[in-house]
């Protein structure tokens, strides 16, 4: 199965800073061969996953059929949804969900009340988890050792001013993290941009993903966030606990 592993890197090396690539630039962001990732390319375009200009691949849209059957065979983003609608209702602020993906976060859910960062979230869309509400919540859930090789894997840089990047720093951020049940972002992924999350667990205390409620400074600051939101998202944890699988 080395060449399945091979073709879906080549997949995941596609994404919208490098919507299009050469073979020699998919060798080197794979690590493949030239040879192998052309095999691969070649293979990809022959099955209707790729497009070939002569110099450029491109993916199609069949990509999305690997994506969406994650999303047809799984009841947690149709499970969460009306939960989301119901928090942005209630707050007028934005409300999403995700899992955690290696160090990334990756959204399942979401209802938007607003634009909130310059960048559009979307199902599918993936952020750091180390700097982002919802990967801090879900990498304070793992034993410490596994949270900190995922951080490190991620190789944190600032994306802000605020943004915290110290490995150290952010060990004890997730300790404070896991004490407290809720994690509060503030401007470290986008400057104006606070969230509040809390892990989903089920009924056997696996926690499985993540909730949040995210907004502008200007209208909520972070310590507001937790006095406005928290209660709600706490009920929220309650109602979706027994109903997590």
């Amino acid at each position: 199965m080395a060449a399945l592993e091979k073709g879906l890197a080549v997949i995941e090396c596609f994404d919208a800073a490098h919507d299009k690539l050469t073979i020699a630039e998919v060798a080197r962001a794979t690590e493949l061969s030239r040879a192998a990732a052309r095999r691969c390319l070649l293979t990809l375009a022959k099955i209707g996953y790729a497009e070939f200009d002569g110099k450029f691949f491109r993916l199609t849209p069949r990509v999305l059929r690997l994506g969406h059957a994650w999303l047809a065979s799984s009841a947690l983003p149709q499970l969460v949804q009306p939960f989301l609608e119901r928090l942005s209702e209630e707050t007028h602020e934005s409300s999403s969900a995700s899992l955690l993906d290696g160090h990334e976060i990756v959204y399942i859910a979401r209802s938007a009340q607003r634009r909130i960062m310059s960048v559009g979230l979307s199902v599918g869309t993936r952020l750091p988890a180390f700097c982002t509400s919802m990967g801090r919540v879900l990498l304070a859930s793992l034993p410490p050792e596994e949270a900190r090789e995922r951080i490190l894997a991620g190789r944190p840089r600032a994306l802000t001013a605020h943004t915290m990047t110290d490995i150290d720093r952010l060990m004890v951020e997730l300790a404070a993290i896991r004490e407290q049940g809720y994690a509060v972002v503030d401007q470290e992924l986008e400057l104006g941009l606070v969230s509040i999350a809390v892990p989903l667990a089920n009924n056997r205390g696996e926690v499985l993903a993540a909730l949040n409620i995210s907004g502008q400074v200007q209208r909520t600051s972070a310590a507001e966030v937790v006095v406005q939101f928290l209660p709600r998202m706490r009920a929220m944890q309650a109602l979706l606990r027994p109903l997590i699988k």
